[in-house]
C-alpha cells in the first residue's frame, strides 16, 4: 500500500490527484506518519526533506525492511527519493510521482543516477559484497560476468575480464557477488505422515551435495494426490516455496530414468520426484531417497524476453513511460538505426545495439527473436505504436512459444497527427498504406474504395516518395467520387519532430507536392467539417437518403 503524508492543503490536494491514479493507497495527516510506517510499503511525504528526515530517523531499523519514502515539495517541483532507493522501491516511486505530478524526479543512489540498474533490484536473492562490486561497476573497473545460461537479465557494464567476479547462478560458488536466479524446481514424493523435518534434511543435504543453493528453488513439484500432505505444505510455508501438483497420469506419461514400482501402486504413477520435475525442466539430480521421501532436481531453461516498443511519433514527451521502463531493462537494442539514435540516450551501460537500415524489417525480426532465444532481454524499436505498420507483426510471425513476448503501445502517427489537425478521428475511420511494396497496388485500390465507399474517414501512411509519386493522385481520385471537393484534407510532416509541418485543405485544393514520404494525409468522411480552423468529424451521424 501506498501512504501519503500531508500537513498543508496543496499536499493534500497533490495526494488526492495520485490517489486517483495509484493503486491501493491511504492519506495521513502528518500526526501519523508513524502509522503509515508500519501499514505501508512505500510512503509520499508532502514536507520539506529536513522535516521528514527528523520525523522518520526515530523509525528506522533496516534499508531492506523499511518502506520507501519520496518528499514532495509544496510547489511539486521535485520528487526526492529520500529512503528506500533500491529495497524500499522510492526511485520506482519518485519517478512514478514525478510522472504524474509534472515534477523533476530526484535520485541520488549512485547506481541509478548514472544508469546502472543496483544488483538488489533484480528480484533475486544477492549474496556477497554488493557495495564493493557495485562500487566497481560505477568506477569502470573490470567485473567478470559469470553466467552459465543466460537469463534476461538488466544490461551492465561487464567483461569477459576482471578481478571481481558477479555470478548469475544457481550453483554454490565463491564469486564476489553471487544472483540466484529462479532456475530450480524440486520433484518430492512423499509418504503419507512423512515430517517436515525428514523432508527439510533431505532437500538440504541433496543440494548441498550436488552444490546447488536452495536459494534457487522456484517451487515444489509433486502428484495431486500429496497436495494435502502436511510435511509438504509445513517445508513450502516455512521456505516461502510455492507449490504445484500434477495429475497422477500426467507424471506417468514421462519418461524418467528411475520408475519405481512403489509409486504406481500407491498413487498411480511410477514417478512423482523426478516426473514432477521434469515437467518443468530439465533433469539434473535423479532421485535420492530418505526413509519416507524422495526428490529429485530439475533446471528450468530460461525464457527470454522479447519487448516490441512503440516508440510514438517522435518527441520524447510522447514516448510512454511504460516504453521507457522496456527500454532500460532490455540488455540488446534492435531496431533501424535511426530510431535506435532517436532513444539511445535512455540506454543503460552496458546495452547492446543491433542497428539495420531502411528496407531490413524482416532481418531485425529475425535477429531480435534469434537473440532472446538465446535468453537475453530484448526491445526490437518501431516509430508509432508497434502493431501499426511496424515491428510486431513480422516479429510475432517468427516467435515461437519458447519466449515471453510483450507488445508495448505507443502514439501512432495518425493519432499525433490528428490531435495536431483538431479532431478527425472523432468517428469511424481507417488507416491505409499507399506503399506497394508490401502489398499489391490492386488491393490497395480494392481497400480505398471500401473506404470511400463506406464513407469512412481515412490516414494514408507512406502516402508518397520520389519513387511511387502516382499512388496518391489515384487513391483521392477513387475518394473524390463519393465525396464533395470541399471534404476537410489534412497533411501532417514530421508530427512531434524538429520541422513539423501542418496544412488544412481540401480534397479539391490539396497539392500533392507538398507530401513525402515523413507526412500522413487524413482525408475527412462527408461529415467532416472545419471550425473555428480545426478539422472535427462529429461523433454523431448524419445519415441522408
Amino acid at each position: 500500500m501506498i501512504g501519503f503524508v500531508t500537513t498543508t492543503a496543496s499536499g493534500r490536494a497533490a495526494a488526492a490527484e495520485l490517489a486517483e491514479v495509484l493503486g491501493d493507497n491511504r492519506t495521513y495527516d502528518v500526526r501519523e506518519i508513524a502509522r503509515a510506517w508500519e501499514e505501508c510499503d512505500g510512503i509520499v511525504v508532502f514536507l520539506a526533506t529536513g522535516a521528514t528526515v527528523r520525523l522518520l530517523a526515530p523509525l528506522l531499523q533496516d534499508k531492506t525492511t523499511d518502506p520507501g519514502v519520496v518528499c514532495v515539495d509544496e510547489a511539486r517541483q521535485f520528487a526526492v527519493a529520500l529512503i528506500g532507493g533500491h529495497g524500499g522501491g522510492a526511485n520506482d516511486l519518485a519517478q512514478q510521482v514525478a510522472d504524474l505530478l509534472g515534477a523533476a524526479p530526484v535520485i541520488t543512489t549512485a547506481t541509478d543516477a548514472v544508469g546502472i540498474p543496483g544488483l538488489d533490484t533484480w528480484s533475486w536473492p544477492v549474496e556477497g559484497d554488493v557495495a564493493r562490486v557495485s562500487g566497481a561497476l560505477l568506477d569502470g573497473t573490470a567485473v567478470r560476468l559469470e553466467m552459465e545460461t543466460v537469463w534476461p537479465v538488466p544490461p551492465l557494464p561487464v567483461s569477459n575480464q576482471g578481478e571481481l567476479v558477479l555470478a548469475v547462478t544457481d550453483r554454490l560458488t565463491d564469486a564476489d557477488v553471487v544472483v540466484r536466479p529462479p532456475s530450480l524446481v524440486l520433484g518430492i514424493g512423499a509418504s503419507s505422515g512423512v515430517s517436515v523435518v525428514e523432508l527439510d534434511d533431505l532437500v538440504s543435504r541433496t543440494l548441498e551435495e550436488h552444490g546447488l543453493s536452495a536459494r534457487s528453488v522456484s517451487f515444489v513439484a509433486t502428484v495431486e494426490a500429496k497436495a494435502e500432505e502436511a510435511g509438504i505444505l509445513a517445508m513450502c510455508a516455512r521456505t516461502g516455496w510455492s507449490l504445484v501438483t500434477h495429475a497422477a497420469a500426467e507424471l506417468a506419461a514421462v519418461s524418467v530414468p528411475n520408475p519405481s514400482q512403489h509409486p504406481l501402486d500407491a498413487v498411480g504413477t511410477p514417478s512423482v520426484a523426478e516426473a514432477a520435475a521434469m515437467l518443468h525442466g530439465d533433469l539434473v539430480v535423479e532421485k535420492t531417497k530418505s526413509a519416507m521421501a524422495t526428490v529429485a532436481i530439475a533446471r528450468i531453461v530460461p525464457r527470454g524476453r522479447l519487448s516490441i516498443v512503440g516508440l510514438g511519433p517522435g518527441a520524447r514527451d510522447l514516448l510512454t513511460p511504460r516504453a521507457v521502463e522496456a527500454l532500460r531493462a532490455s540488455s540488446v537494442w534492435v531496431g533501424l538505426d535511426q530510431y535506435v539514435d532517436q532513444v539511445r540516450d535512455l540506454a543503460r551501460p552496458g546495452t547492446r545495439f543491433l542497428e539495420t537500415g531502411l528496407g531490413k524489417e524482416e532481418e531485425r525480426a529475425h535477429s531480435a527473436v534469434a537473440e532472446t532465444v538465446k535468453g537475453h532481454a530484448v526491445a526490437l524499436l518501431g516509430s508509432g505504436d508497434a502493431q501499426v505498420y511496424a515491428m510486431a507483426s513480422p516479429a510475432l510471425e517468427v516467435a515461437g512459444e519458447d519466449i515471453d513476448v510483450d507488445v508495448i503501445p505507443g502514439v501512432t502517427a495518425s493519432l499525433a497527427a490528428g490531435a495536431l489537425l483538431g479532431a478527425p478521428l472523432g468517428h469511424d475511420h481507417a488507416s491505409i498504406s499507399l506503399s506497394d511494396l508490401h502489398t499489391p497496388w490492386p488491393a490497395i485500390e480494392a481497400r480505398v474504395r471500401a473506404v470511400a465507399e463506406g464513407d469512412l474517414v481515412v490516414s494514408f501512411y507512406n502516402p508518397r516518395s520520389r519513387g511511387r509519386d502516382w499512388q496518391l493522385p489515384k487513391a483521392l481520385g477513387i475518394l473524390s467520387e463519393h465525396r464533395p471537393a470541399s471534404t476537410p484534407v489534412g497533411v501532417v510532416t514530421h508530427a512531434s519532430r524538429e520541422g513539423q509541418q501542418v496544412q488544412l485543405t481540401t480534397l479539391g485544393q490539396l497539392d500533392v507536392e507538398l507530401v513525402g514520404m515523413y507526412s500522413l494525409v487524413t482525408v475527412g468522411s462527408s461529415q467532416s467539417t472545419v471550425v473555428a480552423g480545426r478539422f472535427v468529424t462529429p461523433r454523431g451521424y448524419r445519415w441522408s437518403t
